[in-house]
This record gives C-alpha cells, sequence and structure tokens, in this order.
C-alpha cells in the first residue's frame, strides 16, 4: 500500500520526514504484518491560496488520484476553520485521504502527537482498525486528543469531500490552536533575526552601564517601578515591531468566522514577538550585568549613589539598565527590513499566506 505524506513547507515537511522514517514498520506492526506500507513525503505548498477545507481536500483527491496514491495524509501548519471551530483533521474514507492540522494538535512533545495522529490516520484509512476495539474506517481519538482540549465529531455538508470531521471547541481548543501557531512560527528565531535592534540595545546598555545618572535613578526605583518599566519597555518593543513591520492582520471579509480567523493571527503575533523580545530583554539583562561586573568600581559607584556597590545593587542597575536598552532596540529596529523580521516571526508557510493578502490588498 502506498502512503504518501503531503506536507507543506518548512515545519510541516520536517515533522512529515521524521515520521515516515519508523511509519512503515510501525504500520506493519500494528496491522498484524498483513500488508506492507510504503511511505514517501511529498514536500509542496498545497494550501497555497485558500484556508477552506473543503477547497484544500479537492486538491488533494485530485492530486492522489493523478499519482495513484493509494492512501494520502496532508500535513499543513495553518490553522483551520470548519464553520467557524477549529479543524483537527478531516477523513475521506471513499477516497483514502486525511488533512490534519498541526497547530490543532497544540505546541508540547508535537512530534510524538503528530506521528500518533498520522498513523492513527494511515490505520482508519486502510480500514484496520476493527481488530483494536475500534469500528473499522472510524478513528481513535486518543492522539488528537490533550488533558484541557476536548477534540469531537462534527457534522460535514452533502457536497463535501469528506466524510469524516473532527474539531477542538471552546476556549480550550483555542488556547490549543495559538499554542500550535506559536510553536510553528518558532519565535526563538526573531532574536538571531533582530540583529540591527539588539546592536543598539547593547550598545544603548554599554553606555547606561556607566552613566552616573543611570546609577543614581537606579539606585532610588523602588521595584513596582522596575517592573512597571520592564513592561512598558517590553510592550513598546512588541508594538514597534508589529506596527513598523506591518505584522498587524487584517481582512475585508465581515463574517464572524473571518473575524474569528483575523483574531487568533493577531494573538499569536502578538505571543510570538512577545516571546522573542522578553528572550531578548533577559539575554540584555545578562550581559549588562556581566559588563557592570567587569567595569563598575565601587567607591565610585558610592561617591554618586551613597549606596555601596553589592549583589543587589548590581541586579537593580542590570535590571533597569535592561529596559533602557530595550527602547533603544525598538529605535534600532527600524533598521531592519520588514521581510527579515517577518523571516523571523513567522514560519514560511505563514510568510506566503501574508504576502499573498499583501499582494491582494495592493491590487
Amino acid at each position: 500500500m502506498r502512503v504518501v505524506l503531503l506536507a507543506d513547507p518548512d515545519a510541516p515537511t520536517e515533522i512529515a520526514q521524521r515520521v515516515a522514517r519508523r511509519l512503515p514498520d510501525r504500520l506493519a506492526e500494528k496491522s498484524g504484518h498483513e500488508r506492507r506500507f510504503d511511505v514517501e513525503v511529498v514536500s509542496e505548498p498545497f494550501t497555497s491560496g485558500t484556508e477552506d477545507p473543503p477547497t484544500l481536500m479537492r486538491r488533494i483527491k485530485d492530486r492522489g488520484r493523478a499519482e495513484n496514491w493509494d492512501i494520502v495524509v496532508a500535513l499543513t501548519d495553518l490553522p483551520l476553520h470548519s464553520h467557524g471551530r477549529k479543524l483537527v483533521v478531516d477523513l475521506s474514507r471513499e477516497d483514502g485521504l486525511a488533512l490534519l492540522s498541526l497547530p490543532s494538535l497544540g505546541g508540547w512533545r508535537l512530534q510524538t502527537r503528530a506521528r500518533r495522529a498520522v498513523e492513527e490516520a494511515v490505520l482508519s484509512l486502510a480500514g484496520l482498525r476493527a481488530r483494536e476495539g475500534v469500528r473499522a474506517g472510524q478513528l481513535s481519538l486518543k492522539p488528537f486528543v490533550g488533558r484541557l482540549a476536548p477534540v469531537h465529531s462534527d457534522t460535514v455538508g452533502e457536497e463535501e469531500t469528506t466524510d469524516l470531521r473532527y474539531i477542538a471547541s471552546g476556549p480550550r481548543g483555542y488556547i490549543r490552536v495559538l499554542v500550535g501557531m506559536v510553536r510553528a512560527n518558532r519565535p526563538w528565531r526573531l532574536v538571531p533575526g533582530l540583529s540591527k535592534a539588539l546592536a543598539a540595545a547593547l550598545a544603548t546598555g554599554a553606555i547606561a552601564t556607566v552613566n552616573s545618572t543611570v546609577w543614581s535613578l537606579a539606585a532610588s526605583l523602588s521595584a513596582p517601578r522596575l517592573v512597571i518599566a520592564t513592561v512598558g519597555s517590553v510592550a513598546l518593543m512588541i508594538g514597534w515591531l508589529i506596527v513598523d513591520a506591518h505584522l498587524w492582520h487584517r481582512t475585508a471579509e465581515e463574517s464572524p468566522e473571518a473575524r474569528k480567523r483575523t483574531a487568533l493571527y493577531n494573538t499569536s503575533t502578538v505571543v510570538t514577538v512577545g516571546i522573542g523580545v522578553v528572550v531578548c530583554y533577559v539575554g540584555l539583562m545578562v550581559i549588562n550585568l556581566v559588563w557592570a561586573l567587569f567595569i563598575l568600581n565601587d567607591r565610585v559607584f558610592a561617591s554618586f549613589t551613597r549606596n555601596p556597590l553589592d549583589a543587589a545593587e548590581y541586579w537593580t542597575l542590570s535590571w533597569f539598565v535592561a529596559s533602557i536598552a530595550t527602547v533603544g532596540g525598538a529605535l534600532g529596529s527600524g533598521l531592519e527590513t520588514d521581510e527579515a523580521i517577518r523571516a523571523a516571526a513567522y514560519s514560511k508557510r505563514e510568510q506566503e499566506r501574508r504576502r499573498m493578502l499583501q499582494d491582494d490588498q495592493d491590487h
């Protein structure tokens, strides 16, 4: 039986390739070695230009028929929706097709969950589930259900290719998809992607660390004010990146589903950029602390602040300087190109989706 994992570029392809290494043996084992499975990974942007599940299923069906594939499991890192609800998986048992939205699996243990979900989908489409207490053609929901995310079946329109659909519903399902989207964006890539902003922040921090006015201000600030400075500088950096790089998503559609989808994309943007900025902030704090330990003299410091240069003063100064440096980094981020920031903040598939939306708006 020829099984093809049709995957969007970037993260879905990487996941599919890892799954494919062990998939033939695991399928043969679970099916009682009744069949031999040949597994192949095909990487192509099959979701290009649309997020509509019925349209995607028709594309997958046409692709599978053209290549004479027995079973096709399509993986995408797009959050798909069905009538306003978060789609987990669509199956067409007659055509041997499955469409899996990876964000619906959440952000934790994604590789393991994806592997189990693909195995379950293939076994279901091959009609090999009855031996394990699951009705033939049905899915065991264990690979799809998390402790905090309910997954259940949903109705399918008569005109659709799909004959079995599972969705994640409610606030917990929303949070799970959101975490999955942020995981797909890989926010830690934002740090090296903001090289010019980080250079500006480091320069600002280095100068501020040896400024006697900054010493006096840091020594006089209470913990609540330091927290306010932190929140304000991080919020400024996040807002500046989103506005300057045009990361905020807008839609011309006025349907409730479009508004929900837009809100989900924008929330994932804020969380993605926020995580990247917080990582930068912590890094700046550590670097400023090392710099202060190396450069400051306790007698000079005490002569300006009338406080001994102890561990508490080092920590307070580094904390305050990190906030100042983050503001400097926000200004320095204007030197980055919009494409560089988008590349750091989003997966390749999300970058492509946003470019197409921008092109549509420009025309």
